[in-house]
């Protein structure tokens, strides 16, 4: 069946919209809070497609940018987006391409795509890391210190959460013919 632009439209704002809700919920633990971010970009992945996703997280950072309190801490705005912190919110797209790719390519195999989804967040770590660096003048290894090494675990586990689930939803979706 192939998809309405009305449907197309439809995902991508619902996507979108939970990303505005979901997003901002995070604890602090240093310059960089764990946020439920990631997990929520990797089930619009799994459910949307590579290029739903991008156009669902670009209307989300787009609405961050002008100010909504969509980031992390329910923060938002143009500091936030060029801060220190933004450039592990610009490397999402790496994430959703990169994780998408994988996906696309092995049609959905669930190891093929935690794989794709674990090398998009390690370039998202380098595209970040390498802003905070640039943003504070702080060593790369102060920047792991407080930048990644408190995240890795993290993010293992909500790439293996997000992708299940997001496949779960994806073939519910597909048995009702919405997909």
């Amino acid at each position: 069946m192939k998809r309405s632009a009305l449907f197309n439209m439809t995902a991508c704002a619902l996507m979108a919209a939970l990303m505005c809700v979901l997003c901002p919920v995070s604890i602090p633990i240093g310059p960089i809070p764990i946020s439920l971010s990631i997990l929520v970009i990797l089930i619009t992945v799994v459910i949307l497609g590579t290029w739903r996703a991008l156009v669902s997280y670009t209307v989300y950072l787009l609405l961050g940018a002008v100010g909504m309190p969509v980031f992390s801490g329910f923060q938002g705005g143009l500091a936030k987006l060029a801060g220190p912190t933004g450039g592990y919110l610009v490397g999402f797209f790496f994430v959703i391409a990169i994780g998408g790719l994988f996906m696309e390519l092995s049609h959905r195999n669930v190891w093929i795509t935690m794989l794709g989804m674990a090398v998009g967040v390690a370039a998202d770590y380098a595209l970040g890391t390498a802003w905070f660096v640039f943003q504070t003048e702080s060593t790369l290894s102060h920047a792991l210190e407080v930048c990644v090494y408190p995240f890795i675990l993290f993010d293992l586990a909500k790439i293996v959460v997000g992708v299940l689930f997001g496949m779960l939803v994806w073939k519910a979706l597909a048995k009702a013919k919405l997909q």
